[in-house]
């Protein structure tokens, strides 16, 4: 493969951007030689690109010249001396910065996605002019698997294996995802959850090399432009942030990034969406954070964060541009804005773009899959249950929005009548009708006729729910008080303690499981080891989105979809559910294991897909006969490609 960054053509005054003159992709040519020479601003003489090699120019486009391999040897002249040195003599002088890359050689070690590292063999080693760049030896990708998990094991501090990780994912990105595939029960936790959290906390001081595209309010006005210089064209998910509340971290502004990047490589790994039609964006508006504001390493813009009209105008621009440049269908994900944000965009763009908020959707998603496997255990329908939520964000509102629209579905219940069955407590106690006039939108809906109760265990008994789960951010607020008194309402007290990271999680495993005497059928966000009780294991179950989003996006990327409906939702909740089994209840786990995710992700995708064409909302026409097959087939595999 050869191109030229960014693809350029030459004229009498220098170099100038276009958008595709220089740009080729190569795979039957023999090797062949090119010498670019590039004139400077002040030659009177058109730059010129000159080929040694008649091959070179058997595959033509509107008259111009392409091959496979070649050997590059770049002179850059202008006028009377060459200028592109980084002397003294000439360090005023204005360079124009492009260069040509070629698939081989020295470059092709240095090119993340056409690394092989040792792997590359004898023959590709002679054809690609790796001769002497590496050590003798050749091995398989599944050594180099084993000897990178041996290292990365060696590393006692979980923040030093994500940034292990992060390289080798900007050296070799198809062993960065095999590895990730076949350890991901081990590896999950240190690329997203809980890692991340601390990762994006110290983002600034471990930033290395971009690995997404920044939108700042520098950019207004030019969004467009800024996304056309990220080199992959065909983007199918962006996963986009503006960092307000990352996991239950707070504000921290620009350095939200690690949470895209985290998000889609999760994409590529357990949904199989190809690496590069994925784009982490983030919007940085500003920060609040006044420990980041004074902190030298920080990466953002140092300013209180932009609200109300120069927000919105550039989240509207932002969204335009992604629909100009990559179309109706790509995806757009939102990740951790804040309440007042999150709530806004999902309902101003949900009928204009294809967007998804994995925080309000995705989390309600992979809970009620939790709460409809969790009934094979417990016995009833969801509609036999009572509903109790400490949190009522964004994750706590969309899981009890899901929750009613499944109970409706299934008894054919007014979603007003099925609301009532769920009661929430924020931070100033149980929602109530009384408050109403007080209350932010998104809380009006679960305003029920109730007395005030401002304690949490009091709201327990006074509502006596069957389903106990916490989307507050805030650690250890189910108590031994809150969960005895659980207990005591209910044989097999169902307890989601859900927030992110481990350190904010409502209780442990440990403590809810001892607490309740063994009972409890107890699922976390974060993961928990194995507790053992009385002589028996229990294994927690972990409402991880990373169940749902993977094969969601998967689903309405090979549909073709244009829009997300709640029933599509339903459908992925009802995949996951039925993926369960007796196997996975006898340890205690409600959700199946992660090392089966590939699999469980085609299910999902199938049964998005499936709601998608239903609903009308398909473009990729015919519909496949297997949709479970065709999601198989769709998925990116890792395993190194031999190169001619």
């Amino acid at each position: 493969m050869i191109s030229l960054h960014r693809s350029c053509f030459l004229n009498n005054s220098g170099i100038s951007g276009s958008s595709s003159l220089f740009s080729y992709k190569l795979n039957k040519l023999p090797p062949a030689s090119v010498k670019a020479t590039a004139l400077g601003p002040n030659s009177d003489t058109n730059a010129s690109v000159l080929i040694e090699n008649k091959a070179f120019k058997e595959i033509t486009q509107d008259g111009t010249s392409a091959a496979a391999n070649v050997d590059i040897n770049l002179t850059v002249a202008g006028g009377d001396r060459e200028v592109y040195y980084d002397d003294a003599a000439t360090e005023d002088q204005l360079v124009t910065p492009w260069s040509v890359s070629v698939a081989s050689g020295y470059s092709l070690l240095r090119d993340p996605h056409h690394n092989k590292g040792l792997a590359f063999t004898e023959k590709e080693r002679d054809a690609h002019y790796l001769r002497g760049l590496l050590p003798p030896t050749v091995i398989s990708q599944d050594l180099q698997v084993k000897k990178m998990m041996y290292s990365i094991r060696k590393y006692k501090v979980p923040l030093q294996k994500y940034m292990a990780m992060m390289d080798l994912q900007e050296t070799n990105e198809r062993l960065f995802y095999k590895l990730l595939i076949d350890n991901v029960e081990e590896l999950l936790p240190v690329v997203y959850t809980p890692t991340v959290g601390e990762a994006c906390q110290k983002y600034g001081s471990i930033f290395r090399r971009p690995q997404g595209v920044f939108i700042s309010l520098k950019e207004k006005g030019k969004i467009h432009e800024v996304l056309r210089n990220w080199p992959q064209k065909d983007i199918q998910v962006i996963v986009v942030t503006d960092g307000e509340r990352i996991l239950g971290l707070g504000d921290l502004g620009c350095q939200g990034m690690g949470i895209p990047i985290g998000k889609l490589s999760l994409y590529t790994a357990l949904g199989g969406v190809c690496p590069s039609a994925c784009l982490p964006v983030t919007i940085d508006v500003g920060t609040n954070n006044e420990q980041l504001l004074n902190d030298e390493f920080y990466i953002g813009l140092r300013r209180r964060r932009a609200t109300g009209l120069e927000y919105a105008e550039l989240m509207d621009e932002f969204m335009t541009a992604v629909k100009q440049n990559y179309g109706e269908k790509v995806l757009i994900q939102f990740e951790d804005f804040a309440n007042h944000n999150a709530f806004d965009l999902l309902a101003k763009y949900g009928t204009t773009h294809l967007v998804f908020n994995d925080d309000i959707q995705g989390t309600a998603s992979v809970v009620l899959a939790g709460l409809v496997a969790a009934l094979k255990v417990v016995g009833g329908t969801l509609a036999d249950h009572r509903f109790l939520f400490l949190g009522a964000g964004e994750a706590g509102t969309g899981i009890a929005e899901l929750t009613a629209l499944e109970i409706s579905k299934q008894t054919n219940m007014p979603l007003e009548e099925a609301r009532k069955k769920i009661s929430l407590v924020d931070s100033k106690g149980l929602i109530v009708k009384s408050r109403i006039d007080s209350l932010q939108h998104f809380k009006k809906p679960w305003a029920h006729d109730h007395e005030p109760i401002k304690k949490l265990v009091d709201a327990v008994n006074g509502t006596k729910p069957t389903v106990l789960i916490g989307t507050s951010g805030v650690g250890r607020t189910f108590t031994k008080e809150v969960v005895e008194a659980m207990a005591a309402l209910n044989d097999k007290p169902i307890i989601f303690s859900l927030s992110n990271p481990t350190s904010q999680s409502e209780c442990t495993a440990e403590e809810a499981y001892t607490w309740s005497k063994g009972r409890a059928i107890f699922a976390s966000g974060s993961p928990f080891d194995p507790v053992e009780y009385e002589g028996r294991v229990f294994v927690p179950g972990q409402a991880n989105n990373a169940y749902i989003f993977p094969g969601f996006g998967l689903g309405l990327i090979m549909s073709g979809a244009i829009r997300v409906h709640d029933d599509m939702l339903l459908a992925a909740s009802e995949a996951l559910a039925a993926q369960v089994t007796q196997e996975n209840f006898d340890k205690g786990l409600i959700y199946p294991p992660f090392k089966n995710i590939r699999q469980i992700s085609a299910n999902i995708a199938a049964n998005v897909a499936a709601k998608a064409y239903e609903l009308g909302l398909a473009t990729r026409q015919p519909r496949p006969k297997d949709l479970v097959k065709y999601a198989e087939s769709c998925m990116y595999n890792p395993a190194y490609r031999s190169y001619r």
